[in-house]
């Protein structure tokens, strides 16, 4: 155990903001602008449940509104504190100046275990939640748009949806005051999936370039590479399997909140998730070797580590044992700076978290537009595009009735070329559109600054840059 100090969460995000603008040129006061949170409300509100008043500690933090509105999840966790909300609206804002997503960051969080309560009194609970911060803007379409986050999802975003609705009656636009609803309620197709999505895409961004990849000291392609995915919720679970599946990857380990498990030959994700659903853990599972101890197999061999779950999950305690060549962070700050460092002398290679797990962000970017268009994606152009193509199609057809045997069309060429891309396609089409463009703004940085050794720091040194030149368009 290294007697070093740990820094916080909060700590870590200071420390790697002032790696990269001590890299920077930045105006006298700009720096510290850019930094600082502009405003954290705290909410304590009562509920009366169960024959009883009980009283509730929320947060909505604010970091920067060089561009509005700002953007950032509400989470359900008993650790919820100010430092930590403050942290992951910093971390927002350089997300989405990274992504160009059009909003500033903000955060907000509830201290509560929401499985302590049923559905009902959680609506309650909800609804009281988002009328107090909406009564002071920090929901508002045009001003704070909150998104799911750790121990929220569809159902808790209808709710604010509807409760903000009700107090906003001729809002035309009230639907875009939350991101990540139900399809029925306003939401858009691929949002559950996109944080996963994204990591998917960037990880393939990634091994398209050789350089990159033998900075890794890795080769060839993601088909047959070794994953180990610490978390299996809604981002860990759509991450290994789309890689699985889709790319050929094999998912060597699963590591849960009772332990882990290990398959040199591969997991299978569907089924491992289905366990879960029905066991609430991963004990007992019959194909796989479990660990106790799950926290062991991120120190395990593997090609790519994939933490989607919690923040700090690899600090001093055990960086110096992560044997993982590429680490991508699905969850926020799951790496402190401390194991940073100390990964980075390794030669470890880090897809920082601001990148990495933006997918989320992006897509509830366009649920935006598109509550705000009030028309869903596709909806103008499939079936123009499907009449375009039949005209292409009957071309062949016809070059293939005159030729006879030698030429013809390959088989289902015909359906696939007919389809018109529909919400969802379009949805992943931009997604991935947005991870490669991202990306490619990182690795010039890496590649071309003596200066700049990590992902992590060229992250930090784009998304900085765009906040101060928003900044400066304003006059500051």
């Amino acid at each position: 155990m290294s007697s070093r100090t740990e820094p916080s969460f909060r700590e870590s995000v200071d420390l790697m903001f002032n790696r990269a603008v001590s890299l920077m040129d930045l105006p006298p006061g700009l720096e510290e602008k850019i930094r600082v949170c502009n405003a954290t409300y705290t909410v304590r509100f009562g509920v009366r449940l169960r024959g009883a008043m009980h009283t509730f500690t929320g947060y909505r933090s604010v970091h920067s509104e060089h561009m509005e509105p700002v953007k950032g999840g509400i989470r359900y966790a008993t650790g919820v504190n100010q430092d930590e909300v403050e942290a992951l609206a910093a971390l927002m804002t350089y997300k989405c100046a990274l992504v160009e997503a059009p909003f500033g960051g903000s955060k907000g969080g509830l201290c509560i275990d929401p499985r302590e309560y049923d559905e009902h009194e959680l609506e309650l609970i909800t609804r009281r939640f988002a009328y107090e911060l909406a009564k002071r803007d920090l929901i508002n379409p045009s001003q704070n748009v909150p998104a799911p986050d750790m121990g929220t999802g569809e159902r808790e975003m209808a709710w604010i949806a509807d409760q903000y609705a009700r107090m906003n009656t001729t809002d035309i636009n009230a639907k875009a005051c939350v991101t990540g609803k139900p399809l029925n309620a306003g939401g858009i197709s691929g949002r559950v999936e996109a944080t996963g999505r994204g990591v998917q895409y960037a990880l393939r961004e990634f091994f398209r370039y050789e350089e990159d990849k033998a900075a890794a000291g890795l080769s060839g392609k993601l088909e047959g590479k070794r994953i180990i995915v610490q978390g299996l919720g809604n981002v860990g679970y759509h991450a290994a399997k789309f890689l699985s599946e889709e790319d050929g990857a094999l998912i060597t380990g699963i590591i849960e909140r009772d332990g882990g498990l290990y398959s040199a030959d591969g997991l299978d994700v569907e089924a491992v998730r289905n366990w879960i659903v029905k066991h609430d853990g991963v004990a007992g599972y019959p194909d796989a070797q479990f660990v106790e101890d799950g926290a062991l197999l991120l120190e395990e061999e593997c090609d790519v580590l994939i933490p989607a779950a919690l923040e700090a999950v690899i600090n001093l305690s055990n960086a110096e044992r992560v044997k993982a060549p590429l680490i991508i962070e699905a969850a926020n700050g799951p790496v402190t700076a401390g194991a940073d460092e100390i990964l980075r002398k390794k030669g470890t290679v880090i897809i920082p978290d601001m990148y990495a797990n933006a997918g989320g962000v992006t897509v509830s970017y366009f649920e935006w537009v598109k509550n705000l268009s009030h028309i869903r994606f596709g909806r103008m152009q499939r079936r123009q595009e499907e009449a375009r193509h039949q005209l292409v199609i009957d071309e062949l057809q016809r070059l293939d009735d005159v030729m006879g045997d030698t030429w013809s069309m390959s088989p289902h060429f015909k359906e696939k070329y007919l389809r018109g891309a529909d919400e969802l396609e379009l949805v992943r089409s931009g997604l991935d559109d947005t991870m490669r463009v991202a990306y490619q703004s990182m690795r010039e940085v890496w590649h071309s600054r003596d200066d700049v050794t990590d992902l992590r720091t060229a992250a930090y040194l784009v998304s900085i840059d765009k906040v101060a030149k928003s900044y400066h368009a304003k006059g500051l």
